[in-house]
């Protein structure tokens, strides 16, 4: 594979644990998709490291899809697991594909996600297709590697650990108890409702006060950016890729606004992670700031809102651990009376954490992430991995793992403490099955009914 590869991780969750729910086999498919640059699918030949004398290694095999599309939207418009089950059945655990204007390669198993995220992770560095790369910002934290990447992630870190979250419950609270109130007797998509749930923590985590005077421009010039997020990229008008990128401008602004307005305040507390970044010691550009505060909205909103539905689905699909985690937050509720949670409390929810996990485990939530090699690699070849168990890794693995994990934890203790002990809900008839938008969800969303419970009125 040569030094201009891009690689693209996906690791599926194949953890051997107590089931808590029965696990679809579409989500036992680990995978580890690497990508290399454009012009390598014309070259079918590179030399290891660029060195004289090194004999050739060929590229795997496989297919490239139609020009400049690729298999796009093979991938896209169906099952991911089905699209590289039908591949690696084709040509093998390793091959070539197209994916988004980037030749990738996919190399299969756990052992070699290990290789390339933790045992040879100094290889790679992440990276994603262009097109993705200048909607969330080129000097966002994913993007990044080596020393600046590490100052980066120090920032962020004190921000979302557990000493810099801990006195964040009450807000994530009241964010949660508005957001069920707004449920109450409606028809809801479970989805859309817990994407703007999950919208909302992260404001607050970002901006120490959700309710920021440009809080709803922001979400607008968001929710247009999002929507051209997985769009092929065409930059002309009337396009889903040109209105997002068009949002992302003012998106920048609205942050820039922000910074400029909080540094007139003299506002730089570090307690929220807009305040780490500014902290006059770290030195960051505005635009810095801008790129990282866009790539924690896109790190935070989805995932964590995919996570949540897919919890509230297998509670309601198995009565037994329903009941078994309300008891549990019942517990918490009767201890305390009327007064708030805190952080003490959520460290003391084992089940519903376990649910937490088990539900991460069942339905992985993101089928691949990107790496791109930073000088030439050769897998199965030069090197030997041993094959370590390393097939659950819900928040990616070693120093590029996500360092929002506690935040995201937090906010769903917090939440189901709330919906399990005060609220119920049912289903509606809505086709059954699985859609994928690029995430794995319930197919429209989940709709379901909620409502309050006699005793929590």
């Amino acid at each position: 594979m040569n030094s201009s590869s891009v690689t693209n991780t996906a690791v599926v969750d194949t953890t051997p644990m107590l089931p808590l729910f029965a696990m679809p086999t579409a989500f036992l498919f680990p995978f580890l998709l690497l990508c290399f640059s454009a012009f390598c699918c014309f070259v079918f030949r590179l030399t290891l490291a660029g060195r004289s004398g090194c004999r050739k290694l060929p590229l795997p095999p496989g297919s490239m899809g139609w020009p400049y599309v690729g298999e796009t939207f093979q991938l896209y418009s169906n099952d991911p697991n089905t699209f590289f089950a039908l591949k690696q059945k084709r040509y093998g655990p390793v091959f070539k594909t197209h994916i988004l204007g980037c030749p990738c390669v996919m190399v299969s198993s756990p052992e070699a996600a290990r290789f390339v995220l933790v045992t040879r992770a100094q290889l790679f560095k992440p990276t994603f297709p262009a097109s993705k790369e200048r909607m969330i910002g080129p000097q966002a934290i994913f993007f990044q590697q080596g020393d600046y990447h590490a100052h980066l992630r120090r920032l962020v870190l004190r921000a979302f650990l557990p000493e810099g979250i801990r006195g964040s419950v009450a807000g994530i609270e009241a964010v949660a108890l508005r957001a069920l109130r707004s449920w109450d007797g409606r028809l809801v998509n479970t989805f859309q409702e817990l994407k703007t749930y999950a919208f909302n923590v992260a404001i607050l985590s970002i901006f120490g006060q959700e309710e920021i005077s440009c809080l709803e421009d922001l979400k607008q010039c968001y929710y247009t950016l999002e929507k051209g997020y997985n769009s092929m990229p065409i930059n002309l008008p009337g396009t889903l890729f040109y209105k997002a990128m068009k949002a992302r401008k003012q998106l920048a602004q609205i942050v820039a606004n922000i910074v400029r307005s909080r540094r007139t305040q003299r506002d730089t507390s570090p307690n929220d992670l807009l305040g780490s970044f500014m902290n006059a010691k770290e030195d960051l550009s505005d635009d810095q700031i801008a790129d990282n505060v866009i790539g924690v909205i896109f790190a935070a909103r989805d995932t964590t809102a995919s996570v949540l539905t897919w919890i509230i689905k297998y509670l309601g699909d198995n009565p037994g651990i329903l009941k078994a985690v309300t008891e549990e937050q019942e517990q918490i509720t009767k201890s305390k009376g009327n007064e708030s949670l805190t952080w003490a409390d959520t460290k003391n929810m084992p089940l519903t954490s376990r649910v937490i996990q088990e539900t991460m485990r069942v339905a992985s939530i993101l089928s691949f992430t990107f790496r791109e090699a930073v000088e030439d690699v050769e897998y199965q070849g030069k090197f030997e991995v041993a094959p370590k168990p390393n097939t659950f890794m819900p928040f990616g693995n070693g120093t590029h793992s996500c360092p929002g994990n506690e935040l995201a934890k937090l906010e769903m203790l917090v939440l189901l403490h709330h919906l399990t002990t005060k609220h119920t809900w049912s289903t509606v008839r809505s086709p059954s099955g699985i859609q994928f938008g690029p995430f794995a969800l319930p197919t429209n969303g989940l709709p379901l009914r909620f409502s309050l419970k006699s005793t929590a009125a």
